[in-house]
């Protein structure tokens, strides 16, 4: 696997903490569990390929369409990227104190296939810290001179984890319920940090590419 593109898989997590896992979860515990997981899944994996190609698009029509940036305009690239990290940690950590799912949620575990399309399509594709992050892995990829298909590890990835909550309860049945509520509540009190720590690590990333060469 390319070296670039795994630099940016940790940014996967950043991608599923919060509403989009607890989303996932309480689909998982629905009446029609497997039918509303699968189509959260479809509509996560369109908007979140539909930001990165957006983003990939720019970025490499901003820097002509050749090869990895260079010079004064590879700088630039790299200070709108580390500009967009920025932007997501400050997302994350303003939505820290947020520890009880919105009350929303709470009609999830009666919804339809529909809706938790709609719902995959819109937490994945507009929810302000994923479409910076899915921004950001476009954008590095077109920085580094990447193909576009090397974006669809992040998007495969980024929906097995999303997938985890049905995979439970596929494996475990029953037991699911009682292990899913616990990974619920772990997810609203500590996913913050974890992804505040991955949004860290691609920062000196970042500030690697700007400043070390």
């Amino acid at each position: 696997m390319d070296a670039k593109l795994l630099a940016v898989l940790p940014l996967v997590f950043v991608m599923i903490a919060g509403p989009q896992i607890i989303s996932a979860i309480f689909l998982a515990t629905s009446a029609d569990w497997a039918r509303n997981s699968a189509a959260l899944l479809v509509g996560a994996a369109l908007s979140i390929s539909a930001v990165i190609t957006i983003a990939y698009l720019a970025f490499k029509g901003a820097k002509g369409g050749g090869g990895k940036s260079k010079g004064s305009e590879g700088h630039v690239l790299d200070v709108i990227l580390l500009v967009l990290l920025l932007a997501a940690a400050v997302s994350v950590f303003r939505g820290r104190k947020e520890s009880h799912p919105p009350k929303w949620m709470g009609r999830l575990q009666g919804a339809n296939a529909k809706f938790a399309f709609i719902l995959g399509f819109l937490l994945l594709g507009i929810f302000p810290t994923d479409i910076l992050t899915s921004v950001t892995v476009g954008g590095r990829l077109a920085r580094e001179g990447e193909p576009w298909w090397h974006a669809l590890g992040f998007v495969l990835l980024t929906l097995i984890l999303l997938a985890l909550p049905a995979l439970l309860v596929l494996l475990l049945g029953r037991r699911a319920q009682t292990v899913l509520p616990k990974v619920r509540d772990w997810m609203n009190t500590h996913s913050w940090v974890v992804s505040e720590l991955v949004i860290a690590l691609f920062v000196a990333i970042q500030l690697n590419s700007l400043f070390g060469s």
